[in-house]
């Protein structure tokens, strides 16, 4: 019993706050990092099977052109979510998050449409586009951390 509370005794709520300080020193570089790597390697992969898809490349029916999106865009909102619990940040408190989810959901359709859906040339070349421009939104809200995006830069 006396070991119980001695070792109650040596941590306190001082400690747990501590505890979480060093998490998130340890923890939210190396996240916001991959976050940042991830983001680059989906944009990267989304031109490369834009093009293709302008082109009408059969090289888009491989399977691990199909595959590689969807293990880099998990591990892409994966980050974002562990960036969100470090940070105590969420869409409800902080309206850029929101901004951001909310354009992702149209890049996410521009893309899909540029890629698999739209009919013609020319309006995979307008999705692309669109998406692209989405995309450039996203990193601008994520910079200046204001929904305004690129024109909240100063």
């Amino acid at each position: 019993m006396l070991v119980l509370a001695s070792t109650c005794q040596l941590f306190s709520w001082h400690d747990i706050n501590y505890s979480q300080e060093l998490i998130v020193q340890d923890f939210y570089l190396p996240i916001k990092t991959a976050h940042m790597s991830l983001a680059m390697i989906s944009l990267l992969g989304f031109i490369i099977r834009g093009w293709w898809a302008i082109n009408s490349s059969a090289l888009l029916q491989q399977r691990w052109v199909k595959n590689a999106p969807h293990i880099v865009d998990t591990l892409l909102l994966t980050t974002a979510v562990l960036l969100m619990i470090i940070l105590g940040q969420h869409p409800g408190n902080q309206g850029w998050i929101l901004a951001k989810l909310i354009a992702l959901v149209f890049y996410i359709g521009f893309g899909t449409l540029a890629i698999k859906r739209a009919p013609t040339r020319a309006t995979k070349i307008l999705f692309f586009g669109l998406a692209i421009a989405t995309f450039a939104y996203i990193i601008g809200v994520a910079i200046a951390h204001h929904p305004t995006s690129w024109l909240g830069v100063t």
